[in-house]
């Protein structure tokens, strides 16, 4: 009826949500596992803030969560505006409104080490301490190690203890960018979890 793999008309329906109303697309949003295991975590954990890297369909299941578990907010980081407009007027359709932020958050060089990157301009993002971290973007084809200044920009924005979860990990880059992460953060533990397109879930010492 809607087009949508059947997991995820079945994760809809866990999650009271219209999936006439949701944006996916096979390409560019997170695969239906990924997205089931967030939903996972954020209603097991019951995360208070959750911070995201890219908005769209992951945006709108850990709100919808939140709404289940009655408490929680997503704040989501996003460079393209017409993504963002397209992730809050489907967050208004769905009733989430007060559950997630879509913030503008265009890409900007960002020095690290004396290595230049594209990352968020973070200018736009209050101050918090995330329970929940989850990184989507930027795309993996804007440079080498996309997402690898997710750590270095906002571990200070990461609660004690917080949960970290890594799209895509079946990629070189992000194999090549959890290992480097292990090595610069001392306490930090990985959990590869083997769905479509590959997962890591971290967990942050603080």
């Amino acid at each position: 009826m809607s087009g949508l793999p059947a997991a995820l008309e079945g994760l809809c329906r866990r999650l009271d949500l219209d999936p006439a109303a949701l944006p996916w697309d096979p390409l560019w949003s997170a695969a239906p596992d990924f997205l089931e295991l967030l939903a996972e975590s954020v209603l097991a954990r019951r995360p208070a803030t959750i911070l995201e890297c890219s908005s769209g369909v992951t945006t709108l299941v850990a709100a919808a969560a939140c709404r289940q578990n009655g408490k929680g907010r997503v704040w989501s980081l996003e460079d393209g505006q017409p993504f963002g407009e397209r992730t809050r007027r489907a967050l208004t359709a769905q009733g989430l409104a007060d559950y997630a932020e879509v913030l503008h958050a265009p890409l900007v060089e960002t020095l690290l080490d004396g290595r230049s990157w594209q990352w968020y301009d973070l200018a736009g993002l209050p101050e918090m301490k995330a329970d929940l971290l989850v990184i989507d973007g930027p795309p993996g084809k804007l440079q080498p190690w996309s997402r690898y200044p997710a750590l270095p920009q906002l571990a200070d924005r990461l609660a004690p203890g917080a949960s970290i979860l890594l799209d895509d990990a079946d990629r070189r880059d992000e194999k090549e960018i959890v290992a480097a992460w292990l090595a610069e953060y001392p306490g930090l533990k990985a959990e590869w979890i083997p769905l479509a397109r590959g997962a890591v879930r971290l967990t942050w010492a603080g």
